[in-house]
């Protein structure tokens, strides 16, 4: 069986990606609103009757703008951490929000949801992988440094929205205040393209067919800056940009199992100061 992906937004102006088969469906954040998303979709071919549930990585609102809409319109159950939750307002309604927590995977019919714990300015901020039959996809954004974590679930993906924010020198002589260019470029900021390229040549498997390069800095990175740079290691997988401007073609996943290794306990350290980073 195949999995279908798509990133419907990718920036700090709203995230939003699909993974799903030909049952069902689960997006990852909704931070576009329930409208745009719908356009989107319906652009793509893809149904809302087939999403089946939305899973919130954190608080921040290019994450969460649309999830009282969409799962008020759809009856969507909302699941997010205890510890996002805690620093949400009240969105949605409370019979529709369902925890998980890091090393306990949901599921949705026949997809499971993976989730681990990242280093992002937020309250209690998560990745997560969505697999089914053997087919891994990873959704890996808002990411202030590569944990040991990251490494091991990026090792199993067949695809992976990966974020790759910022151009290093772009950042470091533009016009953003000092303090923001550490928060962005610190442990609990953003991935620069430097790092999400190292991982990428370091851990990436053999049957990683398709990488979608995510949240990528309005003002500190272009597409053909990161283009250019991963397109000369890419090798047998295919480098996509994920932008803040429109969905990415809806890509068919398929591929062979990969072999589990040992997930490593070391969890990365995490900041409690909520602050929008772009």
């Amino acid at each position: 069986m195949s999995l279908f992906i798509s990133s419907l937004n990718s920036g700090s102006n709203g995230n939003c990606y699909y993974v799903g088969n030909p049952q069902e469906a689960v997006l990852i954040d909704a931070g576009i609103s329930c409208r745009e998303t719908e356009k989107r979709m319906k652009r793509l071919g893809l149904s809302m009757e087939k999403v089946r549930a939305i899973f919130i990585s954190h608080e921040h609102a290019d994450h969460v703008l649309g999830i009282a809409t969409l799962a008020r319109k759809y009856q969507l159950p909302v699941y997010i951490s205890p510890g996002t939750q805690r620093h949400l307002r009240p969105m949605i309604a409370a019979t529709q929000v369902l925890p998980f927590e890091a090393g306990s995977p949901v599921s949705i019919g026949s997809l499971t949801v993976n989730a681990f714990v990242k280093s992002h300015d937020a309250g209690d901020p998560h990745s997560f992988m969505v697999s089914s039959n053997g087919i891994n996809i990873g959704i890996f954004t808002d990411i202030g440094y590569v944990c040991d974590q990251l490494t091991h679930y990026f090792r199993q993906c067949h695809a992976a929205f990966l974020e790759s924010n910022y151009d290093e020198e772009m950042l470091l002589h533009g016009s953003y205040p000092i303090h923001l260019k550490k928060r962005i470029s610190g442990d609990a900021g953003h991935l620069s393209n430097k790092q999400a390229l190292d991982l990428f040549i370091r851990h990436r498997s053999e049957h990683l067919a398709h990488l979608l390069l995510s949240h990528l800095s309005k003002n500190n990175n272009t597409p053909e800056i990161v283009q250019e740079l991963f397109g000369q290691h890419a090798g047998t997988t295919q480098i996509h940009i994920a932008t803040r401007f429109k969905e990415t073609p809806v890509l068919r996943i398929m591929g062979e199992t990969i072999p589990a290794t040992t997930l490593p306990r070391r969890k990365p350290v995490q900041t409690q100061v909520q602050l929008r980073l772009f």
